[in-house]
């Protein structure tokens, strides 16, 4: 029933550009505009695939993984032809804008800074912001579309006001509104997720239904820069500065070890520490100014309490909330949640107050806001204090 709703023609045809990855999601995306009647084009950004600087190229080409047939699952130029190629079966044009100084400027710069300043950046959230929603929708606006439509798992609900409201997707385990916080209400007005109500099979199901080359392309799970989780490499090849050894000590100063650069710990962090204690200790946090990595038990990872900048609010450009709200926060993509009264200070900074303690509070990660469903927004994680429980 579902899947006939979705190919039900439209009352009325729009012009959407789609911004195609190259992968199952935005593929069917794209023929699922085509096939309900609207006038599609499809966009594909080419970031860092062909050149990104000296040997990183090379390196990061040759790791990717390979599906059954032989196809990069990150992303590659398989990507591009498999973009175009769904373009061609479906019947709209489909072109390539060389993003590639402005991922590298925007996305891979920062993540770099972000590590050797000591955080855990997020580039997807960056990605979004800074290369894919404000210029693909600039883009739009000048090729006289409508619409920007793309394969994020999210819904959008409008009100009789016209607000538009972010919302979580129909299949919880695909929810992408975590990475979206930062869409301002200009842009989710002129936004469509088509696949909000779907679930991840029917997708797949469904383009190959229709014949796609990407219905049974596999899934990466890797930052697209970051060949099976290993930022370290990338860190090494970009910026070798990251490598200042140090001590690993305990919560009382005892040197446990010795470490090759803040840049390649993060909060949390368990294995790879070359530290042998007895028990199980963690990174509770790094010390820039004696360049440690210091360590403690699970325990001293709680938290209740983080400040917070650059917050961004779904509302906007309406103005931010001036006084306290509570909300439930993930304060990481996998986070289920917890609920929190957050307060503005007046300096751009804000504090989020748990209801219970958190584990693991990371500067540099998301701290995403929601009300039910709803995604309000967000802000960055700035500090936190993990041996007192407060900021």
């Amino acid at each position: 029933m579902l899947m006939q709703a979705q190919k039900e023609a439209p009352r009325t045809a729009l012009k959407v550009l789609v911004a195609m990855s190259g992968g199952v999601d935005s593929s069917y995306v794209a023929a699922l505009m085509k096939q309900q009647g609207h006038d599609v084009t499809g966009v594909t950004l080419k970031v860092w695939q062909d050149r990104i600087g000296g040997p990183l190229t090379t390196k990061l080409d040759e790791s990717c993984e390979v599906d059954a047939g032989g196809k990069k699952t990150c992303c590659g130029t398989e990507d591009l032809k498999d973009a175009g190629a769904v373009g061609r079966t479906m019947g709209f044009p489909h072109y390539v804008l060389d993003y590639e100084a402005r991922f590298k400027a925007e996305v891979i710069d920062s993540f770099v800074q972000a590590y050797l300043d000591g955080r855990t950046p997020n580039p997807c959230v960056a990605c979004n912001d800074k290369v894919k929603f404000d210029p693909l929708l600039k883009t739009a606006l000048s090729l006289g579309c409508d619409k920007l439509a793309t394969g994020h798992y999210a819904r959008l609900s409008t009100d009789p006001d016209g607000r538009v409201r972010l919302m979580k997707a129909k299949d919880p385990r695909k929810d992408q509104t975590y990475f979206l916080y930062r869409l301002t209400q200009p842009q989710l007005q002129a936004l469509l997720f088509p696949l909000g109500e779907m679930e991840k099979a029917d997708v797949r199901q469904a383009s190959a239904d229709l014949g796609l080359v990407t219905a049974a392309k596999r899934e990466s799970m890797d930052i697209c820069f970051v060949p099976k989780g290993d930022y370290g490499e990338v860190l090494r090849t970009l910026a070798p500065q990251a490598v200042q050894p140090g001590d690993i000590v305990d919560l009382s100063g005892k040197v446990l070890g010795q470490h090759q650069g803040l840049a390649f710990h993060t909060i949390g962090q368990r294995r790879g520490l070359g530290v042998a204690t007895g028990e199980h200790v963690y990174v509770i946090r790094l010390d820039r100014e004696k360049n440690q990595v210091v360590m403690g038990p699970e325990s001293a990872l709680l938290s209740k309490a983080a400040v917070m900048h650059q917050a961004s609010f779904t509302t906007q450009p309406a103005s931010e909330p001036t006084t306290a709200f509570r909300c439930v926060i993930k304060i990481r993509s996998s986070h289920l949640g917890a609920s929190a009264l957050v307060t503005p200070r007046g300096d751009g900074r804000w504090i989020a107050e748990f209801d219970e303690p958190q584990r693991a509070i990371c500067p540099g990660q998301a701290a995403v806001f929601y009300d039910g469903d709803e995604c309000l927004g967000g802000a960055v994680i700035d500090a936190y204090d993990a041996e007192s429980h407060h900021v």
